[in-house]
């Protein structure tokens, strides 16, 4: 799979850039809910367009990431993305939810925070022409972007099995008991209200169920600087939560059989391309150390009693 100039988001207008004074920016740590979610669907709407450096990018930067590279870095097999419309894969992943899933030929898969349906489209073959995949995205943009690139999907295929649907992952357009696995990649970090997401992972999900994510969580606090930061909200960074309190909020939400498995050797990668967001992150961390003492990639794995 090739990837379009607008995916690889080389440097753009001056609009995409982190401003000089990190304050400008800085998003109040008593923001509503509202508040949070419109700051995250503004970012990520410029992202769906290609005018935006997003998480993962290398717009501004020294050395702009090219997306198959990051995903081939993060678990995705060469022939998982030669299967993929083109413009799907932006970047945006921080492992391989897929992979952790195990999917079998008939299931049902839900896809929190699609974006432009990369996950889906991996997920499709996985279950086959019986099965069904069903994306959900705030983001009128993102939307857009995942339906156009059904027909490619179905051509390349020859698969009509994936949907998406707009809505927030804290209210899911998903009728009760009727999903076999959720997938989620990189996007719970994001949401104001995670314990209300899992709930809804918990309500949307079939007895025996599964849920196969990955996130970035923390290892130990952030400093409150990086935390008020929008930029590092839209990358996924500031909305992170400690490893154990995503244990908490999937038990609370009655899940087991719950698998946590970090990896920090992704955020070390992130911060060897130079990613211009984890530079902004490495300047406001205490000297001597490092994103990956703080942050990490993590698959979570759970069931449904």
């Amino acid at each position: 799979m090739t990837t379009s100039d607008s995916t690889k988001r080389s440097c753009c207008d001056t609009s995409c850039c982190p401003p000089a004074d990190p304050a400008a920016v800085a998003l109040p740590l008593h923001a509503d809910h509202e508040a949070v979610r419109e700051h995250v669907r503004t970012g990520y709407a410029k992202i769906a367009l290609g005018g935006a450096c997003g998480p993962g990018g290398g717009c501004c930067g020294n050395a702009p990431l090219d997306p198959d590279a990051l995903a081939q870095a993060i678990g995705y097999a060469n022939d998982e993305l030669a299967g993929v419309p083109q413009s799907a894969n932006m970047g945006l992943s921080c492992g391989n939810p897929t992979a952790i899933a195990a999917l079998r030929p008939g299931e049902v898969v839900l896809d929190l925070g699609a974006g432009g349906g990369f996950d889906c489209f991996i997920a499709g073959p996985k279950v086959g022409k019986t099965g069904r995949v069903i994306g959900v995205d705030m983001t009128p943009d993102m939307l857009s972007k995942a339906r156009t690139n059904i027909s490619t999907y179905r051509a390349q295929t020859g698969l009509d099995n994936v949907e998406f649907r707009l809505g927030e992952i804290e209210a899911l357009p998903v009728a009760d008991a009727s999903v076999d696995v959720v997938i989620s990649n990189c996007v719970l970090n994001l949401s104001p209200d995670k314990p209300r997401v899992w709930r809804e992972i918990a309500r949307v999900l079939k007895p025996g169920g599964r849920v196969a994510v990955s996130d970035l969580a923390l290892l130990r606090p952030l400093p409150e600087s990086i935390k008020a930061d929008v930029e590092a909200l839209v990358g996924c960074v500031a909305g992170a939560v400690l490893v154990e309190e995503s244990r908490a909020m999937a038990a609370a939400a009655g899940l087991t059989n719950i698998v946590l498995q970090p990896k920090p050797h992704y955020i070390d990668a992130m911060t060897h391309w130079e990613d211009p967001l984890y530079r902004r992150v490495i300047e406001q961390l205490p000297a001597g150390t490092k994103p990956s003492d703080f942050i990490t990639s993590l698959d979570m794995s759970a069931i449904k009693p």
